[in-house]
């Protein structure tokens, strides 16, 4: 879902947000209320990609030399600290054992039809197997955005994923357009502070006119930023990236994990690429077949469902919950006054900044991603209520990537961008008003903030490329979807039209009853039995099960 304002991202941030008495939390995979669809371009990325500097074929001359970009040897080195675009912080800690974190740069064609022009240079990581004479071979994991770091994420993750490990070397990457692989731009620290805090939902003439504006002039730094870019960071050309790396780490085939977004652009590489693919597992998956509107309001309704279960597990605490109300529809009625009063009144949070409507609306999306967050959720309501804003404020400022230093990463302008280069549609002011009482109807609370979303590439510089993506991949082997009956951001129902979209005999559905966003990590065995089986054994779950 392109959006204009801050909006939910699928990809995993801070686990803790940086604000007084926030309550300890684990590392929870959080996924994007930016929804996404497309078809995909005609493709005809070749397995090798050759480059020829001045001429091509057997005209070149002396002094020209042919270059293979699969030929490229990676220089794997110790891991600096992630950049200010992949989020800051500190160089990754080893992982058990001892075993250090390596990184490394690969190089790729900026536009796959022209391969003679300018590269980029993609950031990777990687995590050796410790059992390296039975290694299967890199397992490459996407943990969603689209916009979020892979070098940052994979090592605050590791964790879940340490007894894949046994067998495959842990590999992520910064996609083309995030992070440390040519970074959009948009703005700076101040500017995004100021469009952060913006009304998102706007309510009158002069409040539409300015909402336009801002998006006018976001699109506008993007463009003066990164214009040279914008064209070629959407999905489409991710996938062919994907399938170079895995020529360049040696792997003839590609396995795969992919959160959220990853799904999606796991569905594209597995159509492009069917007969390489290997041992995959889509987790929290995209509908294919959903347009933007289609899938915001989807969003809609599972952002309100995650609500509505936290309203009903606070009720049913009875005293112990901080929150008034004695039912969930009075818990509701509850943040939505609270919500109207902000609107006119922002309130003091951390240092000068206060906490506005659109700032706690973003910080109520965010603590929903998983259930290990709502204990922040319902301080944070507690504490606005009484006229603190901090913690919904650290809850916001985590879902944009804002650290506690007041630097952003650039999660949110790669979402920007991925987005609007893969949609075509851009609606209109008229057009997105129309839409609106259909949100509303959709979720009291997040539906109008998710309608004005829809204008999010309407002011972009660059045109989008298709309604959905083909994700059909005939001849593929077996992709392990998996879909949770709770998810706020990728509702259930899209690991159905996944497995069925990928095609007869390649999409295996799983479902996990759970609330948040992800299963493959939440705490259920059942869940990790069946992925880690067939990653590591290649015994694939039957289909329909069902996993608590």
């Amino acid at each position: 879902m392109p959006t204009s304002s801050p909006a939910p991202t699928d990809s995993p941030g801070p686990d803790t947000p940086d604000a007084p008495g926030a309550p300890d939390a684990p590392e929870a995979r959080r996924a994007a209320a930016a929804r996404r669809a497309g078809t995909v371009l005609a493709a005809a990325a070749a397995a090798a990609v050759l480059v020829t500097a001045g001429c091509s074929g057997s005209d070149a001359g002396e002094g020209q030399q042919e270059r293979d970009f699969t030929a490229q040897k990676l220089d794997w080195r110790p891991c600096p600290p992630p950049s200010e675009a992949e989020g800051g912080g500190p160089a990754p800690s080893p992982l058990p054992g001892g075993t250090k974190w390596e990184c490394s740069f690969m190089e790729v064609p900026r536009d796959y039809a022209d391969p003679d022009g300018e590269t980029i240079e993609l950031a990777l990581i990687r995590g050796k197997a410790r059992d390296q004479a039975n290694r299967i071979g890199s397992l490459i994991f996407n943990f969603g955005g689209p916009g979020g770091s892979g070098v940052s994420t994979l090592p605050a993750a590791a964790k879940d994923y340490e007894k894949l490990r046994e067998r495959y070397d842990l590999v992520s990457f910064d996609p083309r357009g995030v992070g440390r692989s040519q970074a959009v731009e948009c703005a700076d620290n101040q500017q995004l502070d100021e469009y952060y805090a913006q009304d998102a939902t706007p309510d009158d003439a002069a409040e539409e006119k300015a909402y336009v504006d801002r998006l006018r002039s976001y699109a506008s730094g993007c463009e003066e930023h990164s214009g040279a870019d914008l064209p070629y960071v959407g999905t489409t050309n991710a996938a062919r990236d994907m399938d170079l790396m895995r020529q360049v780490l040696g792997d003839d085939k590609l396995h795969y994990v992919g959160f959220s977004y990853g799904t999606e652009l796991g569905g594209v590489y597995a159509h492009l690429f069917p007969e390489k693919v290997g041992r995959a597992v889509f987790d929290a998956v995209v509908d294919p077949n959903s347009d933007s509107v289609q899938g915001s309001l989807g969003q809609a309704k599972g952002f309100q469902l995650a609500f509505d279960n936290f309203a009903a597990d606070c009720v049913a605490r009875g005293d112990e919950c901080q929150l008034p109300g004695s039912t969930p529809e009075e818990i509701q009625q509850f943040v939505l006054d609270l919500l109207a009063r902000l609107e006119k009144k922002p309130i003091p949070a951390t240092g000068d900044r206060k906490l506005t409507q659109t700032q706690a609306t973003n910080g109520i999306a965010e603590a929903l991603y998983s259930k290990e967050t709502w204990p922040y959720l319902e301080q944070g309501l507690d504490e606005a209520d009484g006229g603190n804003g901090a913690l919904l404020l650290a809850l916001s400022d985590a879902l944009n990537g804002r650290n506690r230093d007041g630097d952003y990463s650039n999660i949110q302008s790669a979402n920007a961008a991925v987005n609007c280069v893969d949609y075509k549609e851009r609606y209109s002011l008229a057009q997105t008003k129309a839409r609106l009482p259909e949100f509303r109807k959709a979720s009291p609370l997040f539906g109008e903030y998710l309608g004005w979303g829809l204008m999010g590439c309407s002011e972009w510089p660059v045109p989008g490329k298709w309604e959905h993506p083909d994700v059909s991949a005939p001849g593929a082997p077996p992709i392990l979807v998996i879909g949770n009956t709770g998810d706020p951001a990728t509702p259930y129902a899209g690991a159905k039209a996944m497995a069925e979209a990928l095609g007869q005999g390649v999409g295996v559905e799983m479902t996990y009853r759970g609330e948040g966003h992800g299963a493959y990590g939440s705490g259920s065995a059942c869940v990790q039995k069946n992925v880690d089986g067939y990653l590591l054994e290649g015994r694939v779950p039957p289909a329909g099960t069902v996993c608590e």
